[in-house]
């Protein structure tokens, strides 16, 4: 990457950094410490309350971009425009969920002139949750036995394979122990709806 004299402009996403903390924060510190003064960074962030805005210190400016399940779409449409005003060089996104995203639009990416360092859809797809009962059976691990739930009728048959307790999992994120049939019917429609499907019932 000639950059020719101009400051490294870094796009970083994870901005978050309270109780749960996404990794965006540490990450900023790690490239200020080696950069320095050569670096510019420009966080992305999905909502206004980011802890990682409002640290001067770290970020020199701040976009809001979509969430994930706005879709890839979005994604490109709203990074082009951020494009055209900060010339970025290249963009660290942080959480598993937006990784399918950031993925099928690495191309365009690159043709904006923005740089990015990713996993390919197969490589992420193979350590997703979803399919590590899989990925431990064909590599010798001893992984919990897991099963997708897309609809009620398959979160019933869950219940009849599992003994309880069992893990509901989210996802991407959350999990929560179930030990009768509502209380999994609930976290199954609050996991559903917040990270999408499948939702996992997994051994205890």
């Amino acid at each position: 990457m000639d950059l020719k004299g101009k400051r490294l402009t870094v796009g970083v996403t994870g901005l978050n950094a309270h109780d749960n903390p996404g990794p965006g924060v540490a990450v900023i510190r790690s490239l200020k410490a080696f950069y320095a003064e050569e670096i510019k960074i420009v966080g992305l962030a999905y909502e206004s309350l980011e802890p990682g805005i409002y640290m001067e210190s770290l970020v020199d400016c701040v976009y809001q971009i979509p969430y994930p399940t706005a879709g890839a779409a979005a994604l490109l449409e709203r990074l082009t425009w951020i494009q055209e005003r900060e010339q970025l060089h290249l963009i660290i996104p942080n959480f598993d969920a937006e990784l399918y995203n950031f993925i099928k639009i690495a191309p365009q990416l690159e043709k904006a002139g923005i740089k990015t360092f990713l996993p390919t859809l197969e490589q992420l797809e193979a350590r997703d949750k979803i399919n590590l009962h899989d990925f431990g059976s064909i590599h010798g691990f001893r992984v919990p036995n897991s099963i997708l739930i897309n609809s009620i009728p398959d979160l019933i048959k869950a219940t009849e394979m599992l003994d309880y307790p069992f893990v509901i999992k989210g996802k991407f994120y959350e999990a929560q122990v179930v030990h009768h049939y509502e209380t999994a019917k609930n976290e199954f429609y609050k996991l559903s709806s917040k990270w999408g499907l499948p939702v996992i019932a997994q051994q205890y």
